[in-house]
């Protein structure tokens, strides 16, 4: 079951929802679900000479460059450019309720995609929420630290999780401060 407005509040209110700093409901609460902020903080992937990711061996490759973008600045998101962002906002789960990340659709509409496949924030998980930003549109986009960037809404699961994310041994994920590139080659023995 999704959590409207009201119980979006409530859980926030109980502290079973913690986002921090708390957005402006005003704008950014809507039926069903909360808008976050564009932290300013992005990685790119840089021109590298190696011929493909060795899933076994990724923590030998530096393919990425992080910038740091400097208040009222724009970020530029080049056409068919990939960059790893997150949240300006902290989020911490209870073990009974998962969070589902949307685009905004004023976004999508300029071809922005705001994640590739991680739509699922875990029961448990506490860090901000790293967005995988892509450009399908012809046109660089300017992305402003602040900006409402994605919604998250939030689901009750039938009972809590024996195991919530916080919990789990293999949790890589866990308490991330920003930008957190992948950590695959932990799942690869």
């Amino acid at each position: 079951m999704i959590l409207s407005d009201r119980d979006i509040k409530k859980a926030l209110s109980q502290k079973r929802i913690v986002i921090k700093p708390l957005p402006d409901f005003e704008q950014a609460l809507s039926a069903c679900a909360i808008d976050l902020r564009l932290h300013n903080d992005f990685e790119v992937f840089a021109h590298t000479s190696i011929p493909y990711f060795d899933l076994k061996n990724m923590s030998n490759v530096q393919v990425t460059q992080k910038i740091t973008i400097e208040k009222d600045k724009p970020f530029i998101l080049q056409p068919g450019e990939f960059a790893l962002a997150s949240t300006l906002e902290w989020i911490e789960l209870p073990d009974d309720i998962a969070g589902r990340l949307e685009g905004r659709s004023s976004l999508g509409r300029l071809g922005i995609i705001v994640h590739s496949t991680a739509a699922l924030v875990h029961p448990g998980m506490k860090g901000r929420i790293v967005l995988e930003l892509s450009n399908l549109s012809q046109i660089p986009v300017a992305l402003y630290p602040g900006l409402r960037v994605c919604a998250l809404s939030f689901e009750t699961l039938t009972s809590p999780a024996e195991v919530p994310y916080s919990k789990q041994k293999n949790a890589k994920y866990c308490n991330q401060q920003g930008v957190t590139g992948s950590r695959i080659n932990k799942d690869i023995s």
